[in-house]
């Protein structure tokens, strides 16, 4: 098995675990139900710089990233720095991260939160807007067409944004529906974790003007950022960059600044 399926048969175990513990009408008695969530689409269309930075621990690639900070203060450092959104790893096995990450984010700032997460059942969803966050992630290499449809229409009934992440033409060719926000291409191959911005060059002519364009992953440098506008992206997903230095909030500030500038 790649890494890919190692993590997506560990999800499995663990999704199964989690129903047993915790019921879906416990999860929908949570009072996040009840928040209106905010849209990270609407946020990145009006963005100058279109920065959704990540809270992540470590990643099956790059091992350990940043173990010393506090989720709030990366929270807090990223709003502070204008950001439009925080993704927010929840995955513990491979990336080191909770769904009480998700909670103290939510606790620290009132910007849209994507839960970043391997979403195969509806369960997860559910989880998802009942621990804070505003928008959801869907991996199209791990899910079919019809999975796909089914996932992203039951987020969007429950007022979550809906980001689909493709890596490839054929990953993107179905994916294409109605009930989709952003279409996200990840320039991280996630069976070999090799890195090529060309992929969401090549792929932004593929994608119909009725999406949101964000890129992910690999995106280092300013230079990057705006060769990538040229392509109609709006949005730009930026983990390890920030989170392997002292103070992610600082460096997602100075970042910012040299986009807008």
């Amino acid at each position: 098995m790649n890494i890919l399926e190692k993590i997506v048969a560990d999800k499995r175990k663990e999704v199964d675990l989690k129903k047993s513990l915790i019921t879906l009408p416990q999860l929908e008695a949570s009072v996040m139900m009840e928040r209106t969530s905010v849209s990270l689409a609407e946020v990145l269309r009006k963005s100058n710089s279109g920065i959704i930075a990540e809270h992540k621990r470590r990643s099956p690639s790059k091992s350990v990233i940043n173990h010393d900070l506090s989720v709030q203060d990366v929270a807090k450092g990223y709003t502070d720095a204008g950001v439009c959104g925080i993704s927010v790893l929840t995955d513990g096995k491979y990336f080191g991260g909770s769904l009480d990450d998700l909670v103290l984010a939510r606790a620290s700032t009132n910007i849209p939160l994507l839960r970043k997460e391997f979403i195969i059942d509806e369960y997860q969803i559910v989880e998802a807007k009942a621990y804070g966050a505003d928008v959801i992630l869907l991996i199209a290499a791990i899910l079919s067409k019809d999975e796909i449809k089914n996932l992203s229409e039951l987020a969007k009934g429950m007022g979550l944004d809906v980001l689909l992440e493709v890596h490839n033409e054929e990953e993107l060719e179905k994916s294409l529906m109605p009930s989709l926000d952003m279409l996200g291409v990840n320039n991280r191959n996630l069976k070999s974790f090799e890195v090529d911005l060309d992929i969401s060059k090549t792929l932004s002519k593929k994608i119909p003007d009725d999406f949101l364009k964000v890129s992910e992953s690999g995106i280092s440098s300013v230079e990057a950022i705006r060769e990538l506008k040229e392509f109609d992206y709006q949005g730009f997903l930026i983990g390890e960059n920030f989170m392997k230095t002292d103070n992610p909030g600082k460096s997602a500030e100075e970042f910012i600044t040299k986009i807008i500038s």
